[in-house]
């Protein structure tokens, strides 16, 4: 109890000396920054943290409002107290702490980026699961804490969204919507059709489902109308990759972007959806000189048929979907309006609840639960900050040496991981506005340079490998140009646009 007194009066001796940094936050706008940072506040805080440690006892720091010169902001020294309270600076760790939080890290990484761990049968969302749980178990995150760490907006967004399209899928709308629209295409015209059908649904509903039901009906259109079918399975993949950079709802990634950013989908639409159509017509461009220049098309009779379509099945879920996507653009929040409408799915006579959990990709929502933790545990142990140090050091402020580091890390170790690592270093730009945008845009597209840049890619070349094999050099030698231009494109257009 003595020590505890004495850390108390401790706390108490430095209210004058925290006073004083609040007075040099005075006419600025990051004040959590500027106080939780400065020299008396993270003496405080660390005085605070080791009490807490050392008996667990609760402490209350009582903080006080502060307005600025200007009249228009104030200052709450409890909740900028209570925001840093969750993050343990590297000194609060031992080297012993230290030392497991960076085995812990880079031994996630590592599986993000190959796979799967040596030797051992790990995948990603496995590493993720062990990850997290050595991150508390090392007390390397405080257990009471590790729910502060997930950002659970993103995490309903994503599965409310699985739940919309893998209702949709159920009743065979992406099916019907393929067919419907490939069946009014000559032979010639196929590949727009296919890049631009793989595009738009893409950019409304996750990328990963669109390539998973447009492969079988490309392989049996180009089957029956006697076309090679490598390019069109190339278009699903590129296609459905750079459509799904127009909005937040097109990929986990931007989910997440979309999530810590705060941008609109109305904003995100306007800023990165001309990226996706221009990059469409460059996909459509390079496809078509790379594999069909010389390709002479010979008129076929045969047509393709509609597959079975119920409407009284299609219509609710039809509706639903239509008004998540007008809530989305009145502005309300896209995981709320997302969970509305899985909900209002949810109500059904018609369709059993298990086929419906069955379409939900669960292994992706524990991949996002446990790269919160793993990345959170980064932060508390210094890791981030020892990184986005080295980082400085390239420049990354500048958005085109950004836009690569960016491109090249999502290809190392897959887009998710890389945008959660990145995450923390985009509010520091001059710009953070443009900085989520060209991080959205660098993540998405870079995932074309390889079969392994996006899940979108691997979807495509397994769900095909019975009937056509698709190489490395298959894909790369159209996954890099079409990486490259649409880069740069994208790069031209976000620093024209903002």
């Amino acid at each position: 109890m003595t020590a505890n007194l004495k850390r108390a009066m401790e706390m108490l001796t430095l209210r004058v000396r925290v006073r004083e940094s609040v007075e040099t936050a005075r006419g600025r706008h990051d004040f959590g920054r500027v106080i939780t940072e400065s020299p008396a506040m993270r003496h405080l805080l660390e005085v605070a943290r080791r009490a807490r440690e050392a008996d667990h006892t609760t402490i209350l720091i009582q903080g006080e409002r502060v307005r600025t010169a200007s009249g228009l902001f104030s200052v709450d020294l409890l909740s900028c107290c209570a925001r840093s309270m969750h993050q343990l600076p590297p000194t609060a760790l031992s080297d012993a702490h230290l030392i497991a939080a960076y085995a812990i890290f880079l031994a996630s990484y590592l599986v993000f980026a190959l796979g799967k761990f040596p030797g051992l049968k790990i995948d990603r969302p496995g590493a993720a699961i062990i990850g997290a749980v050595a991150m508390v178990a090392f007390r390397i995150l405080p257990p009471r804490d590790a729910l502060h760490y997930i950002d659970f907006s993103t995490i309903v967004l994503l599965f409310a969204m699985m739940l919309i399209v893998g209702n949709l899928h159920l009743v065979g709308f992406f099916e019907w919507n393929a067919e419907l629209v490939l069946r009014h295409f000559k032979r010639s015209h196929l590949l727009p059709a296919v890049i631009f059908t793989s595009g738009v649904l893409s950019a409304f509903f996750v990328n990963d489902i669109v390539c998973l039901v447009m492969v079988p009906f490309v392989l049996t259109i180009t089957r029956r109308m006697k076309l090679p079918p490598l390019v069109y399975l190339l278009a699903v993949a590129t296609g459905s990759n750079i459509g799904s950079v127009a909005t937040i709802t097109g990929n986990p990634q931007n989910m997440l972007i979309g999530s810590f950013s705060g941008i609109s989908y109305r904003e995100f639409l306007y800023h990165l959806g001309p990226i996706a159509v221009m990059g469409l017509f460059l996909d459509w461009a390079l496809l078509h000189w790379v594999h069909l220049r010389q390709t002479t098309f010979k008129p076929v009779e045969q047509t393709i048929p509609l597959p079975p379509l119920e409407l009284s099945k299609l219509t609710k879920p039809l509706i639903v979907a239509l008004a998540v996507v007008i809530g989305f653009f009145l502005g309300v929040p896209p995981a709320i309006m997302a969970a509305l409408g899985a909900a209002a799915l949810l109500i059904t006579r018609t369709l059993e609840p298990q086929q419906l959990y069955k379409a939900v990709d669960w292994g992706l929502l524990v991949f996002f639960v446990g790269l919160f933790l793993i990345v959170g545990g980064a932060e508390n142990a210094g890791i981030v900050a020892r990184l986005l140090d080295l980082a400085s050091h390239w420049n990354l402020q500048r958005l085109s040496v950004f836009t690569i580091v960016v491109a090249l890390l999502g290809n190392l170790v897959s887009n998710v991981p890389a945008v959660m690592l990145l995450k923390s270093l985009v509010p520091g730009f001059p710009n953070p506005h443009l900085a989520w945008l060209t991080l959205a845009m660098a993540s998405t597209l870079a995932g074309n340079l390889t079969i392994t840049g996006s899940v979108a890619n691997i979807i495509v070349v397994e769900t095909a490998k019975e009937e056509v094999h698709i190489g490395f050099m298959d894909y790369f030698r159209i996954g890099l140009p079409v990486t490259v231009m649409t880069l740069v494109v994208g790069g031209l257009w976000l620093g024209w646009v903002r």
